[in-house]
């Protein structure tokens, strides 16, 4: 309970999965934690569980693909903690796999909205915050597929590759101001979206599976210990990096 002790994160797409993990793990690390999302019931039982243990932090709903609402996200952090060190850029969406030429553009705006826009918005806000109490730490959240392809959900893959861009780009910009930017990326995690997209498909949840060498899927609390590590002092000089967390999906 030291490492982030008198430290405040935000934390998108915080009401379940890899986000509820990541602001229960920050909370035991002794931050203050805001947890964003457009769930309300959801995203208070995650302040719920982060307040069992002993740990502070707020709720606020938060759409990040509006402009508007990602600017009051951090002025409701500045209002209530006054700093902001630390943010975890986890917001995002599926994409149903559907082949390329029925895509269509909705599915194209919804998706980029937030799995690109969001992120776009939520640094543009959170950076600002930051420098003024000398810097921070920022984490994003892009995808395994990120730095490989799938056919089907082509608009998906792109996003986590936007992701991936605007990270780097942002790390650049900001590093000698004190703000170090990084990515996860995550192959195929237990989570309510792994849910949705594998239905009750026996087979197919298998051969998901056998795409990991190591034999399972991932746990959003391992993706939650990433985002932790990226965020404090032992990853340091750390910056610009995109950090796989993939139980070698894409070493094969």
């Amino acid at each position: 309970m030291s490492e982030f002790r008198g430290k405040v994160a935000i934390v998108t797409g915080g009401t379940s999965g890899i986000g509820r993990a990541a602001a229960v793990a920050y909370a035991k690390e002794g931050a203050r934690v805001v947890v964003a999302g457009r769930r309300a019931a959801e995203g208070e039982e995650t302040v719920r569980l982060l307040r069992a243990q002993g740990g502070e932090g707020i709720f606020v709903p938060t759409d990040v693909s509006k402009a508007v609402q990602v600017k009051e996200l951090v002025e409701r952090t500045m209002q209530r903690f006054g700093r902001l060190d630390i943010a975890f850029n986890n917001a995002g969406i599926e994409q149903e796999p559907t082949p390329f030429l029925d895509q269509d553009e909705e599915t194209y705006d919804r998706v980029m909205d937030i799995n690109v826009k969001g992120v776009w918005l939520s640094m543009k806000y959170e950076i600002p915050a930051m420098l003024k109490t000398g810097g921070g730490a920022i984490v994003n959240t892009s995808s395994a597929l990120g730095l490989i392809a799938m056919p089907g959900i082509e608009v998906y893959v792109a996003s986590k590759h936007a992701v991936i861009g605007l990270t780097k780009s942002a790390a650049l910009e900001f590093g000698e101001q004190g703000i170090r930017v990084n990515a996860i990326l995550p192959a195929v995690i237990d989570t309510e979206m792994f849910q949705r997209f594998a239905g009750e498909k026996a087979e197919f949840r298998a051969q998901i599976t056998a795409l990991h060498p190591i034999g399972r899927i991932g746990k959003s609390e391992e993706i939650a210990d990433a985002a932790i590590w990226l965020s404090s002092s032992k990853s340091s000089f750390v910056t610009g990096h995109s950090l796989l967390v993939d139980g070698g999906f894409t070493a094969q």
